[in-house]
């Protein structure tokens, strides 16, 4: 019996340390006014970590993750517990991570970084869940980015809310393998962008407000190009407003500072792309753009190479259900390329149709004459549905667009 009570005392130290609470080796609990020990708390985390910052709000200057595996970073709820990056000093995001393997962050809102709310880089296995980014004033003095998964795989962002970036509210980049789902976006320049990412699928969401709702892109000069993405489900409408996009990075040549007020869905220069059973509704310029890297940039197809092709290819867009208001958002009369959609629609004399072509295909790189030589497959019902505006020839003498969707037509 004498050796009972030492040897009871020693598996129960035993059980303590080889059972972690909820699969975490350490849990780490921090309530408002701890935020100093909070940020030493980051600096020195090990693996197999949780932080759980309980409800209150939060006034950081930066906070940052590197090199770890299995994190959670866990709020009391989105509405509940607020990280303040209004004072900021210095440091690109709010939040950064940065090769972490196994990352989890949940119940958060984000606010008013000077740049990124949250950029998770070179990462694997992340899950981005009720977590709110948001800049309330919708100008170019937002960061770029509230939710910014970027280089990473398996990329899951859920239930989330974004407001008030100057270039994409939810934005997965040069990724592999990534859903977002059941998410809000509002009053950003682009509320969700998919952006040189493969295997990807966005479904159940919402964007509204916006500059424009969704983009799906390929740029050049990254490390990967993108393809093989699904949207459907989503409801993306009255994305009507100005483009405050920041000069310089974000107000580029290839930047989304080229989206004009109005448009619902942008497919720009990718491949294998799905859009289907999607409300695309009062988007006033164009419910969905179809258009090539040449359309913003003549030398696209010197910029061909095993990361970037220009010409979209594989595209199918079908079962959506297409409504656009009488008349274009008083913003796009100020915008470049919404300039060009209402001079188009002044020639026609009529309302610009629902889905905008810019007609530019692989026979400017082949020199050839099929008139779908990029398997465009557009299964859409309704009055005055498409138009292909022929860019190549526009404000030439002899443009003529063509408004016939049967070459694009397509059995599935």
């Amino acid at each position: 019996m004498k050796y009972l009570l030492p040897l009871l005392c020693f598996c129960l130290l035993a059980a303590c340390q080889q059972a972690p609470k909820d699969g975490y080796l350490t849990v780490l609990r921090f309530g408002p006014g701890d935020e100093q020990k909070i940020a030493e708390a980051f600096l020195t985390l090990r693996d197999s970590s949780r932080i759980e910052l309980q409800a209150g709000t939060y006034k950081f200057d930066n906070l940052s993750l590197m090199r770890l595996r299995h994190i959670h970073l866990s709020g009391a709820g989105a509405d509940k517990t607020i990280l303040d990056f209004s004072e900021q000093r210095q440091g690109g995001e709010g939040i950064r991570v940065a090769e972490v393997k196994n990352f989890l962050i949940t119940g958060l809102t984000l606010r008013e970084s000077k740049g990124d709310l949250l950029k998770v880089n070179k990462s694997d296995s992340v899950i981005i869940r009720n977590v709110h980014a948001i800049w309330q004033h919708s100008d170019s003095t937002s960061g770029g980015y509230g939710i910014y998964p970027v280089l990473c795989t398996n990329v899951l962002v859920e239930d989330c809310y974004a407001q008030g970036a100057s270039d994409a509210g939810i934005y997965v980049g040069q990724s592999d393998g990534a859903v977002v789902r059941r998410c809000k976006a509002f009053r950003n320049v682009a509320g969700c962008e998919i952006e040189n990412t493969t295997n990807a699928e966005v479904y159940d969401n919402e964007f509204y407000g916006n500059t424009a709702g969704f983009l799906v892109f390929d740029l050049p000069d990254l490390s990967r190009r993108g393809g093989k993405v699904k949207a459907y489900n989503n409801h993306i409408h009255d994305n009507n407003e100005r483009n405050f996009a920041k000069a310089g990075s974000f107000g580029t040549t290839w930047g989304v500072g080229n989206a004009a007020p109005g448009c619902g869905v942008i497919i720009q220069a990718t491949s294998d792309v799905e859009l289907y059973n999607n409300r695309i509704q009062n988007n006033n310029s164009t419910a969905i753009a179809l258009v090539s890297g040449f359309f913003v940039d003549p030398k696209a197809g010197e910029k061909i190479n095993a990361q970037y092709f220009p010409v979209s290819r594989n595209v199918r867009i079908h079962d959506n259900t297409l409504e656009m208001g009488p008349a274009f958002p008083e913003p796009v009369f100020h915008h470049h390329t919404g300039k060009v959609l209402v001079a188009i629609e002044q020639a026609l004399g009529k309302r610009i149709p629902l889905i905008v072509y810019d007609g530019i295909n692989t026979n400017v790189l082949t020199q050839g004459t099929a008139p779908n030589p990029d398997s465009l497959c557009i299964q859409q019902k309704g009055d005055n549905l498409f138009i292909n505006i022929n860019a190549l020839k526009l404000g030439q003498k002899d443009w003529q667009p063509g408004m016939d969707v049967t070459p694009f037509t397509c059995a599935r």
